[in-house]
């Protein structure tokens, strides 16, 4: 296993209401990047305000650091975060592990839904003084089907899928590296190399999908993503480029 990475903090908790919040609460005082991971959350939640179910023996971390560039720099990170927690779970797992990356910002195994991320900054307009990456996995147990949206996809844990048992110090210490490999890259190579390494582990490309934005919905071909991180989408209205929504598989 990678060393840790130099120049990064860590914080580990016992109980946190939620790792994103207290990210944001130490911002200001953090000389450098820093992850904070909990044992327990009591208040973990997802994106669009969605609340994010958090037993015990489930990892909930959150990465804060100082982004490079603008807001559309910092969103892509998400990107470097999706492809690390994949790599972490294949490292400590091995190479049979059947994980895939869902546009937006989800992994997946055997085709249910395994982690979420998410990302809040602090600042306005082009200026982001601090960027929290809250990373979600279920690692020991996953959420009551009937607890999800229709349509979305089954949430799955490691062990309810697997049988196999990592622990969330293994995995913080698989992760961290896995996403300062990946970030560094970005920041010497930018975008390419990432949404290259990402399309090769997504899932359902070249497949009919359906992306919801609101009332909006738009089902099409996936085609990829471009090289701002939108979604392509080739349907009746011809190719389309989506930055946000939400995204159902067709047959899922």
């Amino acid at each position: 296993m990678a060393s840790w990475p130099e120049g990064v903090a860590r914080h580990v908790l016992d109980r946190v209401d939620s790792t994103n919040a207290e990210a944001m609460r130490l911002a200001p005082s953090l000389s450098g990047p820093t992850w904070i991971m909990a044992r327990q959350q009591t208040a973990g939640r997802g994106r669009r305000g969605r609340a994010w179910s958090d037993p015990p023996g489930n990892f909930a971390a959150t990465l804060v650091l100082r982004p490079e560039g603008g807001p559309a720099d910092a969103a892509r990170l998400s990107f470097v975060a999706a492809l690390a927690v994949h790599d972490a779970l294949r490292q400590l797992c091995g190479p049979q592990l059947n994980v895939a990356l869902k546009w937006p910002n989800d992994v997946l195994l055997n085709g249910g839904k395994l982690s979420g991320i998410l990302l809040e900054s602090i600042g306005a307009g082009a200026s982001i003084q601090a960027l929290a990456i809250g990373i979600g996995v279920n690692l020991a147990a996953a959420p009551d089907a009937a607890a999800v949206e229709p349509g979305a996809l089954r949430p799955v844990s490691l062990l309810g899928e697997t049988g196999l048992v990592v622990s969330t110090d293994d995995l913080l210490a698989a992760l961290a590296p896995a996403f300062d490999d990946w970030h560094r890259q970005m920041r010497s190579f930018g975008f390419a190399p990432i949404r290259a390494a990402w399309l090769a582990r997504a899932a359902r490309l070249g497949e009919t999908i359906t992306a919801r934005t609101g009332t909006v919905e738009t089902t099409g071909r996936f085609d990829g993503i471009d090289e701002t991180g939108a979604l392509i989408l080739t349907g009746p209205r011809g190719r389309q480029a989506i930055p946000a929504a939400d995204i159902y598989f067709t047959g899922a």
